[in-house]
């Protein structure tokens, strides 16, 4: 339809990619290979569609607490994939960033990171946030420890200054979150960005979220109305 609003800022918790494994009878390996797939495809019709900054949750703190075996697979799997879709990202003008602390992650994640914002950052279609070795809480505590340096060193006034271009990236105020696979909680997820948001949950697994689900998320979006407190 016409007058189909689509939000400036989405972001997505891409829960599911174990059960739906399970549920096939095959390994956990086999659902995030499948999540990374549609991360890729999703992605991309989302930025198509209209969609100016995207936000996904890959990979959290709290998930180095699974296996030895998962966890160097998945950050395997983000390589892999930063490294085969950096030249489709630069083609289209999508911007990457990365939001997440950096100090316990293998360097060649680092390295793969590094490059993948180095060579995106021209673009100017829109900008796909990925949250990896994210909590929302930390980037809390993160962004005060940086005010806290600068008003030290006599940097910033308390009175006006912007606490978002303290976070991990300067991105607007989020105004749809989707979370897949039935679990109706936002699980640490940019606390502060999702003040306003409208919320979103599907009990569709991650790696079946295509683009026909997206679509019914943006329907749904657009038949609430935004109070912001009012």
């Amino acid at each position: 339809m016409s007058d189909r609003i689509v939000p400036n800022h989405v972001a997505i918790i891409m829960d599911g990619n174990r059960r739906w494994a399970k549920e096939k009878g095959k390994k956990a390996s086999l659902g995030h290979l499948e999540g990374s797939k549609t991360l890729e495809e999703t992605g991309m019709y989302a930025f198509k569609s209209g969609v100016k900054y995207l936000s996904v949750f890959a990979f959290s703190t709290e998930n180095f607490k699974r296996s030895e075996e998962e966890v160097g697979y998945l950050m395997d799997l983000i390589i892999k994939k930063f490294k085969s879709t950096c030249s489709k990202f630069e083609k289209n003008g999508i911007k990457v960033v990365i939001s997440g602390r950096r100090d316990n992650l293998r360097p060649d994640v680092v390295k793969a990171i590094s490059e993948l914002e180095r060579r995106t950052k021209d673009g100017t279609v829109g900008v796909f946030n990925i949250c990896l070795n994210y909590g929302g809480q930390a980037e809390i505590e993160d962004a005060a420890k940086k005010l806290a340096k600068d008003y030290k060193d006599g940097k910033v006034d308390l009175d006006n200054f912007d606490f978002n271009s303290y976070l991990y990236q300067d991105l607007p105020p989020i105004d749809l979150m989707i979370r897949t696979s039935g679990e109706e909680r936002i699980s640490n997820f940019m606390l502060y960005q999702l003040a306003y948001s409208e919320l979103y949950f599907t009990p569709v697994y991650f790696p079946d979220f295509k683009e026909k689900e997206f679509d019914l998320a943006i329907d749904e979006y657009n038949k609430r109305k935004r109070r912001f407190g009012g």
